[in-house]
């Protein structure tokens, strides 16, 4: 499987780090987020295609006329290995004995497919409970509240 690494921006503010990632054709169920230590966030998805690769027509590249496969009173011959029979096709009946052609090829695949994983270490504590993740247009955006400060506490003795 193919891997490949999102854009993502990291943007600090005040209170919390603001993560925005570019998930084209990523599904919202083929993402994953969670937090592998303390202070890193990791993200992992996946995307997938299924698709036939294949030759792009002469016409298409070098902007020529097609010519047809079979013109005029020309015909084609069959013969198989060890048989004694020889089979003529004429035009009409040549385009119902050729198997059927998928219905589209790929002449050129620019976008991202397979497996991805990103991880983002933050430099302050955390708040892994308030982390809030949203995903609108293929932007997955993620809130990453900073930990409140700890104060110092003074304790009585009774």
């Amino acid at each position: 499987m193919k891997s490949f690494n999102p854009k993502f921006d990291v943007k600090e503010l005040k209170e919390e780090y603001q993560l925005h990632g570019e998930l084209p054709g990523v599904e919202q169920k083929d993402v994953e987020i969670e937090f592998t230590d303390a202070n890193t966030l990791t993200i992992k998805g996946r995307t997938e295609r299924s698709y036939a690769s294949g030759t792009p027509p002469t016409e298409a590249i070098e902007g020529n006329k097609a010519t047809p496969a079979i013109e005029g009173n020309h015909h084609a011959t069959v013969e198989d290995e060890g048989a004694e029979t020889t089979t003529t096709l004429t035009k009409g009946a040549a385009k119902a004995e050729q198997p059927k052609e998928p219905e589209a090829k790929f002449w050129v695949s620019e976008r991202s497919v397979g497996e991805f994983s990103r991880s983002f270490s933050f430099p302050v504590r955390v708040d892994q409970d308030a982390v809030q993740a949203s995903m609108k247009n293929g932007i997955l955006s993620i809130v990453v509240p900073k930990a409140k400060k700890v104060e110092s506490r003074k304790i009585a003795i009774n």
